[in-house]
C-alpha cells in the first residue's frame, strides 16, 4: 500500500512537469516568416504561428491591434529574443484586449491566418508587414525565460 507522503510527492512532481496548454498548430506553415510573408502576395490566407515582443498596442473600434517584432519560436511556442529578429507583423484580435497587459516589451505568440499586408511607418521609413488574424493568442509572463527549464532538487527530512 503506497504511503500518503509518496503519493503527495508524486503529485507534486507531475504538477511541476505540467506546462501551459499547447497551441493547436494543425495546418500551420512553420517555414513562413513575417519577412517572407510581407514579400509574398500568395501568403494571404495561410495559417502561421508567430511570436515576438510587442512594440505597440492599440484598441480599435471592434478589435485590438498589436505591432510585434518577431523572433524564432522555441519548441514550446515561446519567442526567443536571444536569436535574430525575423521582421515585424501586426496581430488583429477581435474584441478588446487590455493594452496595459499587452504592453510594449511583453512577449506574445499568435496562431492564425494571414489577412493582408499593410504599409507601416517604422522610424523614418515605411515597411510592408503582414497582418495576422489571431485565433489563438498567448501573452507570456513578464520575465519568462525562453530557455528549456529543468530543475532537480532533493530534500532532507529529520524527524522521529
Amino acid at each position: 500500500m503506497p504511503r500518503p507522503g509518496l503519493l503527495l510527492m508524486l503529485a507534486a512532481v507531475l504538477a511541476a512537469c505540467a506546462g501551459a496548454p499547447a497551441f493547436d498548430t494543425a495546418g500551420v506553415d512553420h517555414t513562413l516568416t513575417p519577412g517572407m510573408a510581407a514579400a509574398d502576395a500568395g501568403a494571404r490566407g495561410r495559417q502561421v504561428q508567430w511570436g515576438g515582443v510587442i512594440v505597440a498596442a492599440s484598441n480599435l473600434k471592434d478589435s485590438t491591434q498589436l505591432e510585434v517584432l518577431a523572433y524564432p519560436l522555441t519548441d514550446g511556442g515561446a519567442p526567443d529574443p536571444q536569436r535574430e529578429a525575423l521582421g515585424r507583423f501586426l496581430v488583429l484580435r477581435p474584441g478588446y484586449l487590455e493594452t496595459a497587459d499587452f504592453a510594449p516589451g511583453r512577449a506574445v505568440t499568435a496562431v492564425g491566418a494571414i489577412l493582408e499586408t499593410r504599409r507601416l511607418r517604422i522610424g523614418d521609413g515605411e515597411h510592408t508587414v503582414p497582418v495576422l488574424s489571431a485565433g489563438q493568442l498567448r501573452l507570456w509572463p513578464r520575465g519568462y525565460d525562453s530557455a528549456p527549464q529543468l530543475h532537480f532538487g532533493f530534500g532532507i527530512s529529520i524527524g522521529r
